[in-house]
């Protein structure tokens, strides 16, 4: 078996790391350091970097929390990132070095979220299959509703419908850099006044993240006579489109102004060469936000999360 060198993250690292993440066969910009880092106060960082010899082979972002370490708790999926290529004998030789440098470190529990497949470049799911062999059992299951425009995909007859008789209304769409009126005035209120909760990023970290990902994260708000009546955020890696956040005003769900700025955007991304439009998790058994996006023209995926006691 290959013996390779298992070290921590550190910053002197940072080069290298995201250097590797844009050529890793199942990165995306939210593992560059940039992004993982924008929250550093709240995770205690245990990233590792797997290295054969000098070359770096694979990165597995993570965080510590007491004797238990996590794919990243603040990134929406993770797991071991790796190189093209790389085979899945090498792999399991760096499953297993790793898990011994966990135990070296008396950390008892691994726990790991899913990439959605639709991340792959190339299809990386060697992670989690060996880490099954050593005894990861899977603890939860989430939806994940997603468009594939490889596919003959249907946006229902009745958001159709409705897209087309409000066509002629006189929305506006618009792209900002500034996301302040969306969150504070749409996004805050609604999910403050829908869920009691609040966006998972605050507005100071939101344009932080769009400030080093310029190209990556879009805001757009849709109008009517000069009104903001609701907006979608968006996170774009190479092949997809992830609708982040979405959200509209009392004024602008009675004019069905989320759908309509979901379809437009669906269009565009499919006019723009994406493969697919991710639409995000569906929990709890909220089967009225499944069918809604069902409706408009997602497929059903899952994310899986697994435990390894060590």
């Amino acid at each position: 078996m290959s013996t390779y060198v298992i070290k921590r993250y550190h910053k002197d690292h940072y080069s290298i790391w995201n250097s590797f993440i844009d050529t890793a066969k199942n990165g995306t910009f939210l593992f560059k350091r940039d992004f993982t880092e924008y929250h550093s106060d709240r995770f205690q960082d245990f990233s590792l970097l797997v290295f054969d010899q000098d070359k770096l082979i694979g990165v597995l972002p993570a965080n510590v929390k007491g004797t238990e370490v996590y794919s990243h708790l603040g990134l929406t999926y993770g797991g071991l990132i790796l190189k093209k290529r790389i085979g899945g004998e090498r792999v399991k030789n760096m499953v297993h070095q790793i898990i011994d440098f966990l135990r070296l470190h008396d950390i008892t529990d691994l726990y790991v979220k899913s990439i959605p497949v639709f991340y792959h470049q190339q299809p990386s799911n060697e992670f989690l299959f060996f880490l099954s062999e050593l005894g990861a059992k899977p603890y939860r299951r989430d939806l994940n509703l997603a468009i594939d425009y490889q596919r003959p995909f249907t946006i229902h007859k009745s958001k159709l419908k409705h897209y087309k008789k409000r066509a002629g209304l006189g929305f506006e769409i618009r792209e900002e850099d500034d996301f302040s009126v969306f969150w504070n005035q749409v996004l805050k209120p609604r999910l403050k006044e829908k869920h009691d909760t609040k966006p998972v990023h605050t507005i100071e970290e939101i344009h932080l993240l769009k400030h080093n990902f310029p190209k990556a994260i879009q805001q757009f708000v849709i109008l009517l006579d000069n009104e903001v009546l609701g907006g979608i955020t968006v996170f774009k890696t190479k092949e997809v489109v992830k609708s982040q956040y979405g959200a509209v005003t009392d004024k602008g769900e009675t004019h069905r102004a989320l759908d309509f700025l979901f379809i437009s955007l669906i269009e565009k991304y499919k006019n723009e060469g994406y493969r697919f439009f991710d639409m995000g998790t569906v929990t709890d058994n909220n089967y009225g936000l499944l069918k809604q996006k069902e409706e408009l023209g997602c497929e059903i995926y899952t994310q899986d999360f697994y435990r390894l006691s060590l």
